[in-house]
């Protein structure tokens, strides 16, 4: 890309079930010029999550929609350009919201200065930025898990799912990962440290979960549903708690869902067993932030969480790499570089 030009990503289209390239439309245009009061962002890393696949369609949700021919929305770090702002001088890195863009303008408000000495400025997109947190509150204020207790997470390996299951083991609970594959299993069962790791794409994987949960699931860190629910749903105990964060494989969805009505079932388990089912938006628990941030990075140092980083290279592989994302192809936390820092 030319130093003199600026690209961007927007929404072509609505999808109808999974998105596809048609849906996404790379645009170029001249780097804007901060007015007072003002900072010149340069997207350095984009961070791609699941929650944005429900941004692409108009339906209700926690949070308006993208609009047809807005920038696709997502955080990043950027690097100031050019500042007419007292508070940030240029060099500065910060965490923003700035989307799909290799540039953008900002008057200052939502933007948080980062310490690249301090941590990797990736892991403010990560371990230390909003998936790192929704793990941590999900688990901590929802799931409770006692010692002893059997923690089962779905997509284990991926950017929540990998954290859960760390803090989950760090409090004395006992941690299942659920992945898709060989190798993110062994990855989560070797290099995470959980205590096993199901293969959900198994033949006989309902089976295998239950073998590695001898004494029933206490807490079910939900984030993906579908087959995988089925399969959790018989395995838990009396007063089990179950946050929910995601369901990623009903996000591409379209019209009534496959198979018998569940929710009758479903409920009955709610109801014999006691159990509770919430789910969440990691910004409910803002106010326990600093906490977080203090304990993970006492836990990162301490080796005790590890982190796992899926890097692509350049904005206009943004689509292809969200599309892969919903289909469970990357392996860890998925970011876009967008430029050097």
């Amino acid at each position: 890309m030319s130093q003199t030009r600026a690209q961007r990503v927007v929404l072509a289209s609505r999808p109808r079930g999974a998105p596809t390239v048609s849906d996404f439309r790379l645009e170029e245009g001249p780097i804007p010029e901060p007015g007072e009061g003002q900072v010149l962002l340069r997207v350095a890393l984009l961070s791609l999550d699941p929650y944005m696949r429900g941004r692409m369609d108009a339906g209700p949700s926690y949070a308006r929609p993208v609009e047809v021919g807005e920038v696709m929305e997502g955080g990043t770090a950027a690097v100031v350009d050019a500042s007419r702002h007292p508070g940030f001088a240029v060099g500065d890195v910060v965490l923003s919201h700035s989307g799909w863009q290799t540039h953008a303008l900002s008057d200052g408000k939502g933007l948080r200065r980062l310490d690249p000495t301090a941590a990797p400025v990736s892991t403010a997109l990560g371990v230390l930025g909003m998936p790192g947190f929704t793990a941590y509150v999900g688990l901590t204020e929802i799931g409770r898990p006692a010692p002893g207790e059997t923690v089962v997470v779905a997509a284990a390996s991926g950017a929540v799912g990998s954290v859960v299951g760390q803090i989950a083991r760090i409090r004395g609970a006992r941690a299942v990962g659920i992945a898709g594959g060989e190798r993110k299993c062994t990855f989560v069962k070797s290099e995470l440290l959980f205590d096993a790791a199901v293969d959900h794409r198994a033949p006989d994987f309902a089976q295998r979960l239950a073998e590695a949960c001898p004494k029933g699931v206490d807490v079910y860190f939900e984030n993906v549903g579908g087959a995988v629910l089925d399969a959790v749903v018989p395995l838990l105990n009396d007063f089990a708690r179950i946050p929910v964060c995601g369901l990623i494989s009903q996000y591409n969805a379209v019209g009534p869902f496959p198979g018998p009505d569940r929710l009758p079932l479903t409920l009955r388990q709610v109801l014999t067993k006691s159990l509770t089912l919430r789910g969440f938006i990691q910004r409910e628990f803002a106010p326990l932030r600093p906490t977080f941030e203090r304990e993970m990075r006492g836990w990162l140092a301490k080796g005790q969480v590890r982190y796992r980083e899926d890097v692509v290279e350049g904005l206009e592989r943004a689509p292809e790499a969200f599309m892969g994302l919903l289909e469970g192809k990357n392996f860890g936390k998925l970011l876009v570089r967008v430029s050097p820092l």
